[in-house]
């Protein structure tokens, strides 16, 4: 069973909601299963909650989770066009991961929230691929054969999935961010199994 890893961090519920819409898409090749994981809120002195299962919904992050996966989708919603403080710890964390090579090769995507259109969406993705790429991993974007990238009026860009949560975070997922969500998923999975053959028969 090849296993993808879908992380992400969401304050209001609309990352998590997207993080659901692409193990939808992950989960529809076969032989494929997504691992949904969390991480943890920081405090004004950058200190994570200590807890190591959350009152709700996914649990926490681990290096193994990453050891572990084939393929990474990665979320946050945006802060001043830039990945969450939490995302940022965690992957602040990973150096380990960088010094033994673990990363290396395999396929990432990733996705993010704003509460306006042009809130900083594709700066937002464009920040979160940047420590994926030291990693050596392969960024994994949406193309333009996904119609919905074309007609959408809502999120949805080439870089990788998103969504207009609206400024009271009230909007629910556009029909076209669904797709693209889904489609971003099944993509990501596809690839890593194509490279986990590949490998085999090396």
């Amino acid at each position: 069973m090849t296993e993808i890893l879908v992380l992400y961090y969401s304050r209001y519920g609309a990352v998590e909601e997207m993080a659901q819409q692409l193990a939808r898409g992950i989960e529809k090749v076969g032989g494929t299963q997504a691992r949904i994981r969390t991480v943890p809120p920081v405090g004004p002195t950058c200190d994570p909650d200590t807890r190591s299962i959350p009152d709700a919904g996914a649990p926490y992050a681990t290096l193994e989770d990453l050891r572990e996966c084939a393929g990474l989708a990665l979320g946050s919603p945006t802060r001043f066009g830039n990945m969450a403080a939490p995302m940022k710890h965690f992957l602040d964390s990973t150096g380990q991961l960088w010094l033994s090579g673990t990363l290396i090769g395999k396929p990432a995507a990733v996705f993010t929230s704003t509460a306006t259109l042009h809130g900083g969406q594709e700066t937002t993705l464009l920040s979160m691929m940047l420590p994926l790429m030291h990693h050596g991993m392969l960024i994994v974007g949406l193309p333009y054969s996904e119609q919905a990238l074309s007609k959408t009026a809502t999120g949805g860009t080439p870089y990788g999935a998103s969504h207009v949560a609206g400024e009271g975070n009230d909007r629910p997922l556009s029909a076209e961010e669904k797709h693209l969500c889904q489609a971003l998923g099944t993509r990501l999975a596809t690839i890593a199994q194509r490279l986990a053959v590949h490998e085999k028969t090396r």
